[in-house]
């Protein structure tokens, strides 16, 4: 009798989101990454580590007047993602458990050089050189929402956030193309580019389900996906 394992095929190996525990969703505000975040959190029952802009104090007075809080809202955030970070190997610690975050520490100085001046940006390089941890935990995947300025400038215009009116177009436009250079060197983990202009995995069922489908397909070290059928 043949032995039919001669003939079975291969098990595929697992894919970037099979093996992933720590998984980070990015891009620039109006991306909704927050919200795919949350959505992939509940979808894979992992916690969620996201960011609290409702607990910065700063946040509105910066929207009001960028020159006189910038740095102060800045460093606001900067300590509580640190804050977060260090749950992060504590939550993470058994086999099992998965995280997903909607932020990269990495990316704190991006919006640093857009909304500091020279002098405040060599003071905020020094506190984040100080505080930044020595082993920073890496993601095992990262997603990143690409989108241009006006389906930004739609999507914050449509959500009707008080602190968020008075973000202008210029301002999302620096954001963005940071976002873009940012990630365009990124390599420090396996990245999905999500073009968030054409599909909506937060509220379009096919797309997230599309989406899950390719994260699922997911093997090499950088992908894109940009089409939703």
């Amino acid at each position: 009798m043949t032995d039919p394992t001669l003939h079975a095929r291969p098990a595929d190996p697992p894919s970037m989101l099979d093996k992933a525990r720590y998984i980070a969703v990015e891009g620039p505000i109006g991306a909704g990454k927050t919200s795919l975040a949350k959505r992939l959190a509940e979808h894979l029952q992992a916690k969620q580590l996201f960011e609290q802009p409702q607990n910065n104090p700063f946040l509105a007075r910066f929207y009001q007047n960028p020159e006189r809080w910038a740095l102060p809202a800045q460093l606001s955030f900067l300590f509580q993602r640190l804050d977060q970070l260090a749950t992060l190997e504590h939550d993470n610690a058994g086999e099992n458990s998965r995280v997903v975050s909607d932020f990269l520490l990495e990316r704190d100085p991006l919006f640093a050089r857009i909304t500091l001046s020279s002098d405040e940006f060599a003071l905020y390089e020094r506190v984040y050189a100080a505080m930044k941890p020595a082993s920073l935990p890496v993601p095992d995947l990262v997603i990143y929402l690409q989108a241009p300025t006006m389906a930004l400038a739609e999507r914050i215009h449509k959500r009707g956030i008080d602190a968020e009116r008075r973000i202008t177009e210029s301002y999302l436009e620096k954001v963005a193309k940071r976002y873009a250079n940012f990630f365009f060197q990124y390599e420090l983990a396996p990245l999905f580019v999500v073009d968030a202009a054409v599909l909506n995995p937060v509220d379009n069922e096919e797309d997230f389900r599309l989406l899950i489908e390719r994260l699922g397909e997911m093997r090499s070290h950088r992908e894109f996906f940009a089409y939703a059928g």
